[in-house]
């Protein structure tokens, strides 16, 4: 397997409706290092564009090659293979609410173990001991023990990102994950995912409204528009005019 953690996404198209799609052709390389942002208005594909790379939704047509294979083609075993490298994390949080806090997080290493051992929840202390870390770092190791449905939504999302970083991902990929969250816990949710990920060098692909948000954290910034890319650069090029396009008329900020 090869180290290279870029991703090439070539002619992507997805319809959910025959003959109206909402990518319309995405080109776009991004390489396997920093934070890359994809920004726009809400329905123009930025969600479907992440959910296409881990396949949690089914692209119409095109490539996305990553490590030397097209996730856009890949089936069964290969795909759930695939996928364990991929770590993702969501909108709503999307975590077991009946478990622990510490159980949740070690949700993220099930794709490494077999059947058997995963319905049985047999982690090894090694996991165990990276779970209580992880929680540690994320500011939650008090909470190992209680439900994760008593808690606030930035802690939810504090357990979502260690978990994705439990899966030991190749790439991290989020989608909205500061939507659901106030102003404050917003900054330092990204905060917390940008170190993270920086120290394991894991390159990031966010999916985000919040455009200074963006620009404070992210090393590239893809502005997307109708299913199409309409900027793509750092963001220190981002001028109001690019902005202009990707929102439509002068009213872009959201």
């Amino acid at each position: 397997m090869t180290t290279d953690r870029s991703i090439q996404i070539r002619g992507l198209v997805k319809e959910y409706k025959r003959g109206v799609p909402v990518l319309k052709g995405i080109d776009l390389t991004i390489a396997g290092e920093g934070i890359t942002a994809i920004i726009g208005p809400s329905g123009t594909g930025k969600s479907t564009l992440i959910r296409c790379i881990n396949r949690l939704i089914e692209p119409t047509a095109g490539e996305i090659l990553f490590q030397g294979m097209d996730l856009a083609k890949l089936k069964g075993a290969e795909l759930r293979m695939a996928r364990r490298r991929i770590g993702m994390v969501f909108q709503e949080y999307n975590l077991v609410e009946r478990l622990t806090v510490m159980e949740n997080v070690l949700t993220g290493r099930l794709g490494y173990m077999s059947a058997f051992k995963a319905w049985l929840r047999k982690f090894t202390p090694e996991d165990i001991e990276e779970a209580f870390n992880l929680l540690d770092a994320v500011g939650l190791a008090s909470f190992a023990n209680q439900r994760a449905d008593a808690l606030s939504g930035g802690q939810r999302q504090r357990v979502g990102i260690a978990r994705a970083v439990m899966q030991h991902p190749e790439i991290l990929l989020a989608d909205e994950p500061t939507s659901s969250l106030d102003p404050k816990t917003s900054v330092e949710i990204m905060e917390l995912m940008a170190n993270l990920a920086g120290k394991r060098n894991i390159p990031v692909i966010v999916n985000i409204h919040n455009v200074e948000l963006a620009k404070r954290f992210c090393h590239r910034m893809i502005g997307m528009t109708e299913g199409k890319v309409v900027f793509d650069g750092s963001p220190a090029q981002l001028t109001d005019e690019n902005l202009k396009q990707i929102y439509g008329g002068e009213n872009w900020i959201e």
